[in-house]
């Protein structure tokens, strides 16, 4: 489980990172046509959309171990 995590959180780091690289390339560029401006905000949108999935199906496989008994929640503990 506790590679699954990991490897979800690569993901998630990673899908963000492509959304920056997209986000500052050729951002200066005036002559860029509205069609390549458009597609490269369709693959920076893209790449946010994966992120927020991996961070969906993180919260979820989190959820799914506790129910399963895989890891267990150990809280803060209550001091009198």
């Amino acid at each position: 489980m506790t590679y699954l995590i990991a490897l979800a959180f690569i993901a998630i780091f990673a899908s963000l990172a492509a959304a920056l690289f997209f986000m500052l390339k050729g951002g200066k560029n005036s002559e860029d046509t509205e069609e390549a401006s458009k597609r490269k905000n369709s693959n920076m949108a893209r790449a946010l959309a994966f992120r927020i999935g991996f961070s969906v199906l993180l919260f979820v496989c989190i959820l799914i171990a506790w129910k399963l008994g895989y890891i267990q929640p150990t809280g803060i503990p209550a001091g009198k």
